[in-house]
């Protein structure tokens, strides 16, 4: 019996230390399983989040990082508009398209989600931009009627219409505003984005505004999918845009300013209005116009180490969300990737705030990280580095490496000097330029560890990256 019971005891003993190991790799590999939504706006339910997308396309997560699909495609069958054909027949022919572009669902007062949905031909700003109501926030939406068109004759001014400088009504994202006021920002190339004051009761806009105030863009520059964030502890308004366009080979890249009202002026870290930020009258997608302006978070990138890559194409289109309990904040976008053609992603990485109140993007995914004070010792390593530059292209910026070095110096494949300020705020001045941001240890799963990273923007509008480097054994 005694040799029984030792047997016994060692059998647990070694399931024990098992699952101890099997729960230690499980904590040490965060799960990503993303899903195909393209321009996700994102609205938390409960404990649980939502992004919808174009084509009537929806996923559910409850951590960010797994999502569940709800939906795929329009079709009459949709569970989120059901008869989706029949209920939003006039859309589809004023539009004279079968699909939708990228909605937002926002919960007003008397507890039901409003979905603002469009709907656009595509090679012109014949679009209409509308309503739907639902109980639940999977559905099903009723329509409750078109708001705003554009691409006619007439424009909601009551003039004729001008796609220089009226906007095309698609892109909604519906927020309150510090006040409790309800607003609409929305837009897409054309007119640039614009912005309404809408009725917390009926969900339409208050009367007399046309297409309401010009916040950014016009004659056709290639700007749109505005989303804006609002930042207790700063007291700005974030305006987050993407610049170029939304295909593999199209340089789509987002884009932030900040004011201190909803309807501006939106500033970028120069000083210049965003109402600037666009080609002269009579031209057609002059991306040199518009670059100097915003500060610029991604682009196309790509980090290679070892045998493995990682890097985004044409990441775009973001959704903002706050978390009033965390307090974190994340920017959820689409994103390509390399060798993987027009295939896209959600994605969600945190954003943190620099000293100067400017959002700076994490380098890697969300896996659940918290910014929290690092050393020197943590700080000082190799890493592989991009600077995202203020261009709208298609070309890949390449990682170099770089070596922060214990003396404050940077050498390497840039050279400068780097500062750890107070608990995790990171100064790094490269090539005679600042950069601020912050330190922060991220999950890389190239490396299966955890690494020190670091983000940070320039007065100029330009990010810089770093992602700690791992050597492989017997590596220089």
């Amino acid at each position: 019996m005694n040799r029984l019971l030792a047997l016994v005891v060692l059998l647990l003993l070694l399931t024990a230390g098992t699952a101890a190991a099997q729960i230690e790799e499980e904590e040490m590999l965060p799960p990503l399983s993303s899903t195909s939504v393209h321009d996700p706006s994102v609205i938390r339910v409960g404990d649980t989040y939502y992004v919808f997308g174009s084509h009537l396309a929806a996923a559910k997560s409850t951590d960010l990082r797994n999502w569940q699909a709800v939906e795929s495609r329009v079709h009459d069958e949709n569970k989120l508009i059901p008869n989706v054909y029949t209920e939003l027949a006039e859309v589809f022919a004023w539009a004279q398209t079968d699909t939708l572009w990228a909605p937002d669902v926002v919960q007003l007062p008397d507890g039901r989600f409003y979905m603002y949905y469009c709907a656009c031909r595509g090679d012109s700003p014949r679009s209409a931009l509308g309503v739907a109501v639902a109980d639940h926030i999977e559905g099903p939406y009723k329509n409750l009627g078109i708001m705003l068109f554009s691409g006619g004759l007439r424009a909601a001014d009551g003039s004729v219409y001008d796609a220089n400088k009226h906007p095309n009504v698609v892109d909604p994202h519906v927020f309150f505003d510090a006040d409790g006021r309800l607003w609409m920002v929305y837009g897409s190339y054309s007119g640039g984005i614009f912005i309404l004051e809408l009725d917390p009761e009926t969900g339409f806009p208050l009367p007399n505004q046309g297409y309401g105030t010009r916040l950014a863009g016009g004659n056709h520059s290639r700007i749109e999918g505005p989303y804006i964030l609002y930042n207790p502890d700063l007291d700005y308004y974030y305006l987050f845009l993407s610049f170029g366009g939304l295909a593999a080979q199209g340089g789509y890249n987002i884009r932030v300013a900040r004011s201190r009202t909803p309807t501006g002026p939106y500033l970028d870290a120069q000083g210049q209005s965003m109402l600037d930020a666009h080609g002269p009258r009579g031209s057609f997608f002059d991306d040199a116009a518009i670059e100097p302006y915003g500060v610029k978070l991604v682009g196309n990138f790509l980090m290679r180490s070892g045998r493995g890559y990682y890097g985004y194409v044409s990441p775009g289109h973001n959704s903002a969300y706050h978390d009033p309990e965390t307090g974190r904040y994340f920017l959820i976008m689409h994103t390509r990737f390399p060798r993987a053609g027009e295939y896209h992603e959600v994605r969600t990485h945190q954003l943190f705030f620099n000293e100067d109140g400017w959002p700076v993007l994490s380098v890697l995914p969300y896996a659940y990280e918290t910014i929290a004070p690092v050393s020197l010792a943590d700080v000082v390593g190799d890493y592989l580095y991009i600077n995202h530059g203020k261009d709208i292209s298609s070309r890949m910026k390449t990682a170099v490496g770089i070596t922060l070095n214990a003396d404050g110096t940077i050498s390497g494949g840039a050279s400068g000097v780097w500062h750890l300020v107070a608990e995790y705020f990171a100064h790094l001045e490269i090539e005679g330029e600042l950069y601020k941001g912050v330190f922060v240890s991220q999950w890389d799963p190239s490396a299966l560890a955890r690494v020190m990273t670091f983000t940070a923007v320039s007065d100029s509008g330009v990010a810089v990256w770093g992602k700690g480097h791992l050597r492989e054994p017997g590596a220089p």
